[in-house]
């Protein structure tokens, strides 16, 4: 208005105003255009995009996919997956920009340094990761723990609720994994919790390096034939997979629900843990735990003795 008001007022030319002016002399022409058809409001900026393509989404496909997003917190792959199961076919990208255009991914991203790291092709069980998440808040007074073991080649999750953080209850626990697990398992990795192990406390840590004792669940893990590996000290990242899932039940379980007693904590694990692996995984192309175990054990079926 500051530049088309002297111009439409005949008080100025336009020739002398774009002399002066740090926008082109056709932008004033289309500004003084738009002022003397419609107004003030015709000055208002509008998308220059096409209101209309040929190959558009339609209406009903994106609100299905701003409905799932909105439900299961999916990213873009997955809800791609998800919806080639009901017979839709949008391409991630296009679900990406859907979900963008609505507001509906992270705004502010930390960019990360990203490490090359040699992955090398595992077997469901041959390495389980083990750690212990807080439950957030108190239920009925009391703070509980949850465990979580997760298999590194599957992504197959098994949940447990306990009221203490102790050795007794990681042993319970890794009995409660080797009964439940469809495959057996050959070894775990663990943080260096007392819980898991005393190599950085106890009688480790003092000058007399004679006197040394085996955690219990070293003991436990012996008597199974079962490896235990430790991360280092302060490396998180080591234990990613289980740290990822923690994180997935932040979001998507501890955000969501509020618990009155420890039978409704332990009954709302037990169904996202149902749910967890039967979900799609990125690590898996598409396929859930459950899916990618029946699928191995298709190909490699079981010796089965005559």
């Amino acid at each position: 208005m500051r530049w088309i008001l002297p111009i439409a007022r005949k008080e100025v030319k336009l020739v002398d105003v774009a002399k002066v002016c740090s926008y082109g002399k056709r932008s004033l022409e289309r500004w003084l255009t738009a002022y003397r058809q419609g107004g003030e409001d015709a000055l208002e900026p509008r998308s220059t995009a096409r209101r209309t393509q040929e190959r558009e989404t339609p209406i009903r496909i994106k609100e299905h996919i701003i409905e799932l997003r909105k439900q299961t917190k999916k990213c873009a792959l997955k809800l791609h997956w998800h919806m080639e199961k009901e017979g839709l076919s949008v391409p991630p990208r296009t679900i990406g920009a859907i979900l963008q255009r609505e507001g509906l991914v992270r705004k502010y991203r930390v960019k990360r340094v990203r490490y090359k790291y040699i992955k090398a092709e595992l077997t469901p069980g041959e390495l389980v990761e083990i750690d212990v998440k807080y439950v957030p808040g108190e239920v009925q007074g009391m703070q509980y723990f949850q465990y979580t073991a997760i298999d590194r080649a599957s992504r197959w999750r098994h949940l447990e609720i306990y009221d203490a953080q102790a050795n007794l209850h990681s042993i319970l626990f890794l009995e409660e994994v080797i009964r439940k697990a469809p495959f057996p398992i050959l070894a775990i990795k663990t943080d260096n919790h007392a819980t898991f192990t005393n190599y950085y406390t106890g009688t480790n840590k003092r000058s007399d390096l004679l006197v040394k004792s085996l955690h219990a669940l070293d003991a436990f893990c012996r008597e199974h034939g079962i490896k235990h590996y430790l991360i280092d000290p302060g490396k998180p990242a080591q234990n990613g997979t289980v740290e990822r899932s923690h994180r997935e039940d932040q979001e998507k379980l501890y955000d969501q629900w509020s618990f009155k007693t420890a039978e409704e904590l332990r009954y709302r694990v037990r169904l996202w843990n149902m749910y967890y692996n039967n979900l799609e995984h990125c690590g898996l192309n598409g396929k859930s735990p459950n899916e990618f175990l029946e699928n191995t054990a298709l190909i490699n079926p079981p010796n089965v003795p005559a």
